[in-house]
């Protein structure tokens, strides 16, 4: 199989070149200008437009069993969303119940992930402590290439682990070189405030907001990172959506510190003001954790990216249907949480980011595609346009426009928290694994086609001083 996109600008995370691409057998074989085709290939035409990397979501729930009901966009219908926005790759969340085995749960997603269109991989989250769930965090880094394990500090009575939990789970990281993601939310500050609002008579999705004020995740932010710091462990906080959190990462790193901090798009345009709409499907509808903010605190986060102080974007995909998010019509506590996202991610950065003179085009490929591939040992497989890396790629038309809308998007779920949006800047051809899976509109994704791609962990020896030195880059391809 062959494919050679001609006549475009390459840019990546650190240059941009004028230059044609072959790609053979799903990699890329040949960078060069004025590359002859061979025979049997088939030509992609990227005249007057951009060729980068495809893009990676870090931070994805698809098909996620969730507060009594299970997400609707399943992996199938989530990664040709993807593709159709120009996202090659997820890494999406195995989430076993405290009472559960992490590795029955790992192959319960695999199972249902091999329907996938695009490649994808699995970070676990660790929801209890006990000496099976060490020696199975051991058993998923060697055996299943997962380098990367989950906590969250919110969702008490469920999903919520304490600070105990985390310093033996970070310590046990530690020794196997792998990295802690956080949900970074006081829980028992939430959960206070949820009690506190309803019995005020607070039900409606307003609340929602109001029980998660910006402090329990700059507060959060801060203990998890003193705690990281204790350890010498490197720490990935997830959504992070707050002046507070932000700034608390600024200060970590400055001083040394190995933390690294992730955005949603939606929380850079959306702000709270959504969860004041009379119509309450509207509203529900924008229920998410963390909620949207004030709109001073978007200026943090495109700083925080603009500076390299945050490092990779995400959309914390989980999509939840309006009869679903009704469940809490009457408390807003049950309402689902959860918004769609990965097939618009890239426009949205694009429009807001680079049309706007926030980003340059090659910060672009950094916090949608690089840091992620890097951050998460899959660099230069993924996140990079080199000899022998996946072809996965993005032919990104800077001028074309569209509108945002539920009626066009290809998100199985019925709204869409960038309604009516118009963006500048989108994916004309999506290429997979050297396949041509978009273009111009005709979506050509496969089901089954995505691999399941290992995630070597780092050096097992991790120390307080490897946290102040950059992670090191593989150097060959990881396969």
């Amino acid at each position: 199989m062959k494919t050679l996109i001609r006549g475009g600008t390459i840019v990546t995370a650190d240059t941009t070149t004028r230059a044609d691409l072959l790609c053979i057998d799903g990699l890329i074989a040949q960078i060069a200008p004025g590359i002859d085709p061979q025979a049997n290939t088939e030509i992609v035409d990227a005249g007057g437009m951009l060729v980068m990397p495809g893009g990676i979501d870090p931070h994805t729930h698809m098909q996620l069993p969730f507060m009594g009901t299970v997400a609707t966009e399943d992996f199938y219908t989530g990664t040709a969303a993807g593709l159709a926005g120009g996202t090659t790759m997820i890494i999406d969340f195995v989430i076993p119940s405290p009472a559960d085995s992490m590795l029955d749960a790992f192959h319960t997603w695999r199972g249902w992930a091999e329907k996938s269109a695009a490649d994808y991989s699995f970070h676990v989250a660790v929801t209890g402590w006990s000496e099976r769930i060490s020696e199975e965090m051991g058993i998923l880094t060697r055996d299943h290439g997962v380098n990367s394990f989950k906590h969250f500090m919110a969702y008490k009575g469920a999903l919520m682990v304490d600070d105990g939990v985390m310093l033996n789970s970070f310590t046990r990281a530690l020794e196997l070189g792998a990295i802690c993601n956080i949900h970074a939310e006081n829980g028992e500050a939430v959960a206070h405030l949820q009690q506190k609002l309803l019995a005020e008579g607070i039900t409606g999705p307003e609340g929602h907001p109001l029980s998660r004020p910006p402090v329990v995740e700059g507060e959060a932010a801060q203990r998890v990172i003193a705690i990281a710091a204790i350890l010498g462990l490197p720490v990935y906080i997830v959504h992070v959506s707050t002046q507070e959190a932000t700034a608390a990462i600024a200060r970590a790193r400055a001083a040394g510190q190995r933390v690294y901090g992730e955005v949603l798009a939606q929380h850079l345009v959306i702000d709270e003001r959504v969860y004041h709409n009379p119509d309450f499907a509207s509203a529900a509808a924008h229920v998410m954790s963390p909620p949207f903010r004030p709109k001073h605190h978007q200026d943090s986060l495109w700083a925080g990216l603009a500076s390299g102080g945050l490092q990779t974007t995400a959309t914390d995909h989980c999509c939840f249907c309006a009869p679903q998010k009704a469940a809490g019509r009457d408390n807003f506590t049950l309402i689902p949480n959860g918004t769609a996202g990965i097939e618009d991610r890239m426009s949205i950065l694009w429009h807001h980011g680079v049309r706007t003179g926030r980003l340059t085009p090659q910060e672009f490929v950094a916090i949608t595609s690089t840091n992620a591939a890097q951050i998460f040992n899959i660099y230069p497989r993924k996140g990079a346009i080199a000899i022998g890396a996946d072809a996965d790629l993005v032919i990104w038309d800077a001028e074309a426009e569209r509108t945002i809308s539920a009626k066009t998007h290809h998100q199985n779920v019925d709204f869409n928290v960038f309604e009516g949006m118009r963006v500048q800047g989108l994916a004309r051809s999506t290429i997979s694994q050297g396949k041509l899976v978009w273009h111009d509109g005709d979506l050509r994704a496969q089901r089954g086609a995505g691999r399941y791609v290992n995630r070597p962990c780092f050096s097992p020896t991790f120390t307080a001083a490897a946290t102040r030195t950059r992670l090191a880059k593989p150097t060959t391809i990881i396969r």
